[in-house]
């Protein structure tokens, strides 16, 4: 079970890390993935389109979780863009809670802000809490999920499966934070 563990948080650290070299080519990743994710969500949402280009601004991330047993723990990164300025802020998370859950996963995430108020409390404050129940059997192409997640506040959420297996059940806190060496 130790190494069960061990195992898991270095998975979770792993996630953390974009791949790129060069600050540039970090950012230049983290762009190419959120315009995937933009298009996959649109793919399956015929409405997403139109709620982001009206909206006050959008975040992307990449995120890996696990969940053994009774604690799910998690990591990523990825990028808010501000609709009205043009701006962007590089950011990093991570994700701990309780609950009944097993499995790892691989998920993006599209957070959609209606307002500029809650776009800036995303940036500045950057925590995130709720409860998920979520079952995800996916392998490349394969596979299928069904996700469910609470949000608060002027902000929807569209969460899409890339890898895993699991199910759960939690309540989780979630930090989000800037990458200081991508800003």
């Amino acid at each position: 079970m130790n190494k069960l563990l061990m195992l898991s948080c270095a998975l979770v650290l792993t996630a953390c890390v974009s791949t790129g070299n060069s600050p540039a080519e970090q950012r230049a990743e983290i762009q190419a993935m959120s315009t995937k994710v933009k298009n996959d969500v649109y793919k399956e949402s015929a409405s997403a389109k139109n709620l982001v280009s009206k909206s006050a601004g959008y975040a992307v991330f990449s995120n890996a979780q696990i969940n053994l047993l009774f604690i799910a723990a998690g990591g990523g990164y990825g990028v808010v863009h501000n609709n009205a300025s043009g701006a962007n802020t590089y950011m990093n998370m991570g994700e701990a809670g309780v609950g009944f859950g097993l499995g790892v996963k691989d998920f993006r995430v599209l957070f959609v802000f209606k307002t500029q108020k809650a776009l800036n409390t995303f940036v500045n404050e950057g925590w995130a809490f709720g409860a998920e129940a979520d079952a995800a059997v996916k392998s490349g192409n394969k596979g299928a999920q069904i996700s469910h997640g609470i949000t608060i506040g002027d902000i929807t959420v569209y969460q899409l499966t890339e890898n895993g297996l699991a199910l759960q059940a939690t309540v989780k806190g979630t930090k989000y934070w800037e990458n200081s060496e991508l800003n």
